[in-house]
């Protein structure tokens, strides 16, 4: 028997039939505000790409279908969806009848459409794994590192003399969920074109975060903002991909217009 003092085996009411109203749309605003991005075009393009690999639902004669879905959401909707939000509306599907894939991926399209204030991308199945070799990592710098929060966007510099085009990866991103206070892992891709930045200062950056509480979608804008101020490069693309929790990874990319889409994938460790 579970201890009444220890949250390991407590029960967890999840629905028991399809419920829309259990997604939590929370408005981009509030963390744009912070980035100063509440009045004006957005200095970037892109997209929110989830996978979710807890998938069920009831056919007509009850009998239990799985699968997997990948989801887009675009930078420009309105609100992103709280992630145990989706999770619990995924799960309400479990004890429902539909009359095949198609309806149920016609309702989640909807729903999310709904909820994010814009037309959601919805298809069946998730990527799969791709090269995370793709770029030049940073994580085998030596460096001493004394500082995990808040993000200080003072470390990022670039030499303006020397004009570079390359991709940076870095596997030591690291924040925490500021609902649950639960730590979020991701890999990064940074690909630009401008003056070179200095890696140890950006290695010193990323690991910043690790203290920080800030939704996935808030981190990768701040990160793009910060790159920009400080870098000044013409053209960037940064992509998070984080990895799994609760069924669901998320994979926020954002860059500056033009740019080209990175391709569906997802790193081992997801």
């Amino acid at each position: 028997m579970a201890s009444p003092t220890l949250p390991l085996g407590r029960a967890v009411d999840y629905p028991r039939e399809y419920d829309p109203s259990l997604l939590f749309p929370i408005p981009r605003a509030q963390g744009r505000a912070s980035l100063g991005l509440h009045d004006g075009p957005l200095p970037f393009t892109g997209f929110d790409r989830w996978h979710a690999y807890e998938l069920s639902w009831l056919d007509r004669r009850g009998k239990p279908v799985v699968g997997t879905l990948s989801l887009q959401v675009p930078a420009t909707t309105p609100n992103l969806v709280e992630s145990k939000s989706l999770k619990l509306y995924l799960n309400s599907f479990n004890g429902s009848r539909f009359d095949d894939a198609g309806e149920v991926l016609a309702r989640i399209r909807a729903d999310l459409s709904r909820a994010a204030g814009g037309e959601v991308e919805v298809a069946p199945g998730v990527p799969p794994t791709g090269d995370d070799a793709d770029g030049a990592s940073i994580d085998g710098l030596d460096v001493d590192i004394g500082f995990y929060g808040p993000p200080d966007a003072a470390l990022l510099v670039a030499d303006a003399g020397d004009e570079v085009e390359e991709q940076l990866r870095s596997g030591l991103l690291k924040s925490n969920c500021p609902v649950t206070g639960q730590p979020d892992w991701a890999s990064l891709r940074i690909e630009y074109q401008g003056p070179r930045i200095d890696r140890e200062g950006l290695l010193r950056y990323l690991v910043s975060f690790r203290d920080h509480c800030e939704f996935h979608e808030q981190c990768v804008e701040r990160i793009f903002s910060d790159l920009m101020a400080r870098c000044r490069p013409r053209r960037l693309s940064v992509e998070a991909r984080y990895t799994r929790r609760g069924g669901l990874d998320i994979n926020p990319w954002r860059a500056t217009p033009g740019c080209r889409a990175p391709a569906a994938a997802r790193d081992l460790r997801q």
